[in-house]
């Protein structure tokens, strides 16, 4: 049969796991993914030999996989003297007599060198193209000699819809600009923000970065220490700074002039309702 109804009643069971797998695969993507439950897969070593993987959800090729509470493996001792990459993978197998599926933690064991350690291979195969094996990294082991270092997450989080909404969704809001009765539009979509408009300055005034009065309201404001956040021209040159807690800091003279602004920036503020 090549057109099947799967959200449909056929009369005898007919959904399985390849076609819900197609389903998730199509809507997260086809690759591997961990998601935002639980504790997202975080792990540490319990010690040396251990490897304590904590819970959360994950989709390999569409298949989900969910971790209820922590889990451990084994993780073999290192050589004094010798380097080694350990890979840890969360493994989907399927027999391909029975049909079972399971998923497990796997420790891949990488090759001791007195160089520099090269990362096991995984299984890398698409369980949509009907592999018995497939590996989704988790994390690398660094490991020196008998001492284990700091563990790599090799894995990416898939954000939630509500956070991808929040990434297209456009705030907008008027800013007064210093040495004016005038504001100008400031437009934030994302973590990204805009400034534009034009302005009648009131004012002339040589300004070496002095502090304005007008702040950058929060939800607008810039990640890092004197970002330009409004470059004004025209028949005048002035430009004005911002930083995280919304204070902005003046160069130039606005030259009582007619001038045009514009200004983006990166934002780490809470999305403003």
């Amino acid at each position: 049969m090549t057109v099947e109804l799967i959200t449909g009643y056929a009369g005898t069971p007919h959904i399985g796991s390849d076609d819900i797998g197609a389903f998730q695969a199509g809507i997260v993507g086809p690759g591997d993914y961990a998601l935002a439950t639980g504790n997202q897969l975080k792990a540490t070593m319990s010690n040396a030999n251990t490897i304590a993987v904590q819970s959360g959800d994950a989709v390999l090729n569409g298949r989900h996989v969910h971790l209820t509470g922590t889990t451990t493996a084994t993780v073999q001792s290192g050589t004094q003297g010798q380097k080694r990459n350990d890979k840890v993978v969360l493994r989907y197998t399927k027999n391909t007599t029975t049909g079972v599926e399971t998923c497990s933690i796997v420790v891949l064991k990488g090759t001791p060198t007195t160089g520099t350690p090269a990362d096991p291979a995984h299984n890398t195969g698409s369980i949509l193209d009907g592999v018995a094996t497939h590996d989704m990294p988790l994390y690398r082991i660094p490991i020196n000699g008998i001492t284990v270092g700091t563990l790599v997450p090799l894995f990416n989080v898939l954000k939630p819809m509500t956070d991808v909404w929040d990434s297209l969704a456009q705030r907008s809001t008027g800013w007064r600009v210093p040495y004016s009765r005038d504001s100008v539009l400031l437009t934030r979509i994302g973590n990204i923000c805009f400034m534009g408009g034009n302005v009648k300055f009131d004012q002339s005034g040589e300004n070496n970065y002095t502090k304005a009065q007008e702040k950058i309201p929060e939800g607008y404001r810039p990640v890092s220490v004197n970002t330009p956040v409004a470059v004004f021209g025209g028949n005048t040159t002035f430009i004005c700074y911002g930083e995280a807690n919304g204070t902005v800091t003046m160069l130039g003279n606005p030259n009582s002039a007619y001038a045009g602004c514009t200004g983006v920036w990166r934002t780490a503020d809470p999305v403003p309702a």
